[in-house]
């Protein structure tokens, strides 16, 4: 469902609905462990918007936040019902936040995707050759 200049999503059940902007600021494909575990495949996708575009609709996803390779920590908002992970974000003052990009309504392009932490990806796993990429997290 598109709506003017916004896309929308949710979880697996229908219980979480939200908007975001229909152009991400980023794509990111990323290979690191715990988004390999978090997605249950070779990666995680993610689309990165500006937190102000982002608006829940419906629903009431739960948080767990866990401690990031680089650092910092994350929320991670998913439906408990379901088990959807949906978005991340890195703490309520950032300027942006993650949706999973696969809980969105209109699949993304993954030619647009810069591959993060390359260094964890799975063997066998083909970045394409231009594919922007990164070992670890983007400077």
């Amino acid at each position: 469902m598109r709506t003017g200049t916004t896309r929308t999503g949710g979880c697996q059940c229908g219980a979480v609905r939200y908007q975001c902007a229909d152009t991400p600021l980023a794509l990111y494909a990323c290979h690191c462990t715990e988004c390999r575990r978090q997605s249950g495949s070779a990666f995680g996708l993610s689309y990165q918007v500006a937190r102000a575009s982002f608006r829940l609709l419906q629903g009431a996803p739960g948080c767990w936040s866990r401690p990031t390779d680089s650092g910092g920590r994350l929320d991670c908002r998913f439906f408990p019902a379901c088990g959807t992970r949906l978005w991340h974000e890195a703490s309520p003052d950032a300027g942006t936040l993650t949706v999973k990009a696969g809980t969105l309504d209109r699949p993304v392009d993954l030619a647009e995707a810069i591959h993060i932490w390359t260094r964890s990806r799975l063997p066998g796993v083909a970045i394409p050759p231009d594919a922007a990429q990164f070992p670890g997290e983007p400077d």
